[in-house]
């Protein structure tokens, strides 16, 4: 597929601007790191091998202590498996990944309560929480969790606000008005206290989150869809398109929509930063996901109330500052890449 010569030349003028391109480059690989945390972040070994069999337990099947020649039926602890093999000088051998922890396992000691500060001995990174949990492990998670969140939620959002924010300004009058009022009456409602009666009500759940946030999360692309499509529907070539015979829909989704695409391009990286820190903020709050789930919000809690284990507080707070920021370098550049007017000729 060939792209428009006009599409080029916004990507060379998004990747001229550096800071909003190598920012770009972070996000994405942060997201891939996340995708892939298993191999990453896990107590599962990447591979095993023993008595001439290879194992690959991350994304395999769970493998009792018995195929390892331990003396129990639950799941092999790796570390240890590792550091017996080292012990024994066996050709067997296990390869764990970076971060030897997945982000749900207490590693408790007899002598300490947690939390622990950062060790590279013990490769807690990033130091443990209050339970034992690793940090660094709990944050990529987290992130996993933070940035699918908000992609889904912008989907939700953008989906229903772009559809009926064109048909109100394209079809205007009674219909206008109607959904006016039910915006203006919408927009009214508490949506912290819907997020407190329901989690009073029932645990919320990944999806039940998205669900209440989209409820209320589409006004504000509506209002915006509906200023742009009043201005685009009185341009010519919808004039044109109507003397073609051409139907609503047609127009609106054919013509008018791909024309709105760069007031759409600059507010997704906007609505993708306000999604993190909206689940975040839920969590701290206690209103979120329920616990163990991985949580930046919970971590942010934690830092709170144990304020003397300054490397909580130091690892959730320089980890949504760099997410944010890059996420807002990357909006900065969308916005000036799209920009309309660079690329306009006004007569």
């Amino acid at each position: 597929m060939r792209l428009n010569p006009l599409t080029i030349k916004k990507i060379k003028r998004f990747r001229s601007i550096k800071r909003g391109y190598y920012s770009f480059i972070i996000l994405t690989l942060m997201t891939l790191a996340s995708l892939f945390a298993e191999a990453l972040v896990n107590s599962r070994a990447l591979v095993v091998c023993h008595e001439g069999r290879y194992y690959c337990p991350v994304y395999g099947s769970m493998n009792p202590g018995k195929v390892f020649g331990l003396d129990y039926d639950y799941e092999t602890n790796y570390r240890q498996l590792q550091k017996r093999f080292k012990a024994e000088g066996k050709e067997s051998w296990v390869l764990m990944p970076p971060v030897p922890y997945n982000a749900y396992e207490n590693d408790l000691r007899e002598d300490r309560f947690p939390p622990f500060p950062p060790s590279f001995t013990e490769k807690h990174y990033m130091g443990t929480d209050n339970v034992g949990r690793d940090i660094l492990a709990r944050l990529v998670y987290g992130f996993r969790i933070a940035i699918v969140f908000s992609l889904l939620l912008l989907l939700f959002d953008f989906g229903i606000g772009i559809s009926i924010g064109s048909a109100m300004g394209y079809f205007g009058g009674k219909f206008d008005l109607f959904f006016q009022r039910i915006i203006e009456i919408w927009s009214n409602v508490p949506f912290l206290y819907v997020i407190i009666i329901i989690s009073s009500i029932v645990v919320p759940g990944f999806i039940t989150l998205i669900l209440i946030m989209a409820f209320f999360g589409w006004i504000g692309m509506t209002w915006i869809i509906r200023t742009v499509t009043y201005k685009e529907k009185a341009r010519e070539y919808v004039l044109a398109a109507k003397a073609l015979g051409a139907s609503d829909s047609r127009i609106i989704f054919r013509h008018i929509i791909p024309n709105t695409i760069s007031v759409i391009v600059t507010y997704a990286p906007f609505a993708v930063s306000g999604g993190i820190v909206a689940l975040t903020s839920l969590d701290y709050l206690g209103f979120g996901l329920a616990p163990p789930t991985p949580s930046w919000g919970e971590l942010l809690q934690q830092a709170w109330t144990h304020m003397d284990s300054w490397w909580i507080g130091a690892s959730v707070i320089g980890a949504m500052t760099i997410t944010l920021i890059a996420v807002t370098f990357i909006g900065e550049a969308v916005r000036e890449a799209f920009d309309p007017k660079m690329y306009t000729t006004y007569e």
